[in-house]
């Protein structure tokens, strides 16, 4: 059977051997928990580039879609108040409070992001195991992660619009050019992503620190015209817009919520620099140059009301505009960096996990375990974005799609969050009640708003994320069923080798590795190959590969081994679904452990299924149909655990389900 890498085999009576030097691309690093000095401002200035891209970028087009056409609002004292208030708080409440003081305190051994703490969840699950509240926490949980990927495809398309729009603002008679100039952008982006971003990541903090500086100076500039308008601090304005506008308020919301799009991501990427460099650099840098440039973008509006064709570009004296695109041009990228690398991180934990079928991994830096590359996916994301470049064609149309994704997955990530705060952290009840129902009003309220936006372009991310989460929850559950089946065609251990002592089969020099996805019975690949070729290697060790719900394994953990006699070993290796698997690098560990397995005498056998679907009623027949497809399509097994090709004999079966 070739081997599952999400599949979690029972435990077995086993001798536990050093850890199996991970070494390359299997080791993940973790930032240093307390970093000082001159380490945590390069993280800092790093965290710029990569945690801030997207929350960094959201002055481009924000304040705009506040006062847009179809929410009636005119740039009155009042209302630009209002809103700005609306801004400020959303900022302090939802990114300040709730993920930077509280949500980064959910790490997975240092790892973020909603599949992490799904996966931390799941830990305390397995040990007082209930069924029902699983299966919900792990819908949340790839619900949480399918939203992510609706993300992936509009963050890059409204961001660098967002910035190439510029152009109609210098002259005019370019707006023409606005779409293509995006569209040559985005592929081009897209299309060096297999060369890796290792050459340029550390230019990405400095494009984001000038980026940052320059949106800062301009709202200094204009808010020194107008100190007045620091008064949106108090959020007795947000308070009066709601009571003199409590039906345009609301839909207002479904814009303000641009301004936080980039709390997750934030989250996500806490498993790059940990939470010191994060913190340090949203408190004392991100945030005060997003209000500054948000309150001055609010005092042009009300000096100069015409502003809001485009006040982020008007704000900027005209002698200074072009290089204001050009790093606004700079800084979109980066943000659509950030959300494509993203992707491809959640798509290769999701992979570890189970819920993915193998896909390409492709290291780009043999230093950095992050920077990974997976083609499929960025395929994919290439595609929706280009296309939701040429279908909504602006930063303004491309907004009634953004939001619904994002404040979905933060309701998510406030109810997982709640629970891992009652279990881990000791929280009594009324603590996690108040935060629970505190921020979730807040998400809920968000996500209402925006749902006004599915006519509109809204329905964009739902779309893409129902579309993942069948896939992943039809690949799981058909792995699920494919392994029972297979089960059942298996024999007990002891029976087999009782069986092997008794016929003796002959014996040829060298070792074979059976690749099995249990860790109990003697495989049917195993079974075959007896069967048909009815002879034994000197030693055959059967091996399994699984994933834990940790980022990383630690080293006394990795690798169990147990040795059932008559040369059988059964070895299992486990790593964390930030690491990518590699049967090599165990061999070689097992050599120098003393079970000599040289690699020209060592044979690899994997099984390839055949799958028929039958009309048993396990699973709809089209699900078993899209799993088939699934499965064809999926990567072999001797890519994805870098089996040596020539070393590989597979052996076919046909199973109908």
């Amino acid at each position: 059977m070739s081997p599952d890498p999400g599949a979690q085999p029972a435990p077995t009576a086993t001798t536990e051997l050093p850890a199996v030097p991970h070494g390359g691309h299997g080791q993940h690093h973790r930032p240093e928990a307390n970093p000082t000095g001159r380490k945590l401002a390069v993280l800092t200035l790093t965290a710029l580039g990569v945690v801030y891209g997207d929350i960094g970028t959201s002055p481009l087009y924000s304040i705009k879609e506040c006062f847009g056409p179809e929410f009636g609002l005119t740039p009155t004292v009042s209302n630009v108040y209002g809103v700005l208030s609306l801004i400020v708080w959303s900022l302090a409440l939802v990114v300040s409070v709730k993920y930077v003081l509280f949500i980064l305190r959910a790490d997975n051994k240092g790892e973020g992001g909603v599949y992490a703490l799904l996966a931390l969840l799941l830990q305390r699950q397995n040990r007082n195991p209930e069924k029902k509240r699983r299966a919900l926490l792990v819908a949340l949980g790839l619900f949480g992660g399918a939203f992510l990927y609706g993300d992936g495809i509009i963050t890059p398309a409204i961001s660098v619009l967002g910035a190439v729009e510029g152009l109609g603002v210098i002259t005019p008679t370019l707006s023409r050019f606005v779409i293509p100039i995006a569209f040559v952008i985005i592929a081009a982006l897209f299309a060096l992503q297999s060369k890796g971003t290792a050459k340029v990541g550390g230019a990405f903090g400095w494009i984001m620190l000038a980026w940052f500086v320059s949106i800062a100076l301009l709202g200094i500039a204009e808010v020194v015209r107008h100190p007045e308008i620091v008064k949106a601090l108090n959020p007795w304005y947000a308070v009066r817009f709601y009571v003199e506008h409590p039906a345009r308020s609301f839909v207002v919301l479904g814009a303000v919520v641009l301004v936080i799009t980039g709390g997750e991501a934030l989250y996500a990427d806490m498993g790059h620099f940990g939470r010191k460099p994060i913190r340090l650099a949203w408190f004392a840098f991100v945030l005060p140059c997003l209000l500054l440039n948000y309150f001055g973008q609010g005092a042009l509006l009300l000096r100069m009301p015409e502003a809001i064709a485009n006040p982020f570009y008007l704000l900027a004296p005209e002698s200074l505009r072009v290089p204001l695109l050009v790093i606004a041009t700079l800084a979109a990228i980066v943000a659509s960096q950030a959300l494509i690398s993203g992707a491809f991180s959640l798509t290769q934990q999701a992979i570890l996990l189970g819920y993915v079928p193998r896909l390409q991994i492709v290291h780009t830096s043999s230093e950095q375990a992050g920077q990974i590359y997976i083609p499929e996916v960025n395929k994919a994301l290439a595609v929706g974005t280009l296309v939701l470049v040429v279908t909504f064609r602006s930063a303004a149309a491309l907004a009634a799609t953004y939001g619904v994704a994002v404040t979905a997955t933060m309701a998510i990530t406030t109810i997982l969050f709640s629970l891992i705060a009652r279990q881990r952290f000791g929280w009594s009840r009324w603590q996690t009640r108040l935060f629970l129902y505190g921020f979730l009003t807040i998400d809920l309220v968000f996500f209402a708003a925006n749902l006004l936006k599915v006519p509109h372009g809204g329905w964009v991310p739902l779309a893409v994320a129902a579309l993942v989460f069948l896939l992943m929850t039809t690949w799981k559950r058909g792995r699920a069923i494919l392994q029972e089946l297979l089960q059942r065609g298996t024999v007990p251990m002891d029976m087999f080798l009782a069986d092997v002592a008794r016929k003796q089969p002959p014996r040829v020099p060298g070792t074979a590795v059976f690749m099995t996805s249990t860790n109990d019975g003697a495989p049917v690949v195993l079974l075959h190959h007896l069967k048909h070729n009815k002879v034994l290697h000197e030693r055959v060790i059967l091996l399994s590969v699984r994933a834990a719900e940790v980022p990383d394994v630690d080293e006394e953990e990795t690798l169990e081994v147990e040795e059932l006699g008559h040369g059988f070993y059964r070895v299992v290796a486990t790593y964390g679904f930030m690491e990518t698997p590699d049967v090599p690098q165990v061999m070689k560990f097992l050599h120098s452990r003393g079970i000599r397995a040289r690699t020209a005498e060592t044979s690899y056998y994997l099984g390839r299924e055949r799958l028929i679907p039958s009309g048993k009623m396990a699973m709809a027949r089209w699900r078993k149909k899209l799993f088939v497809f699934m499965s064809r399509n999926a990567r072999s097994a001797t890519e994805f655990f870098n089996i040596p090709p020539n070393r590989v004999v597979e052996l076919g079966t046909q199973i109908e389900f």
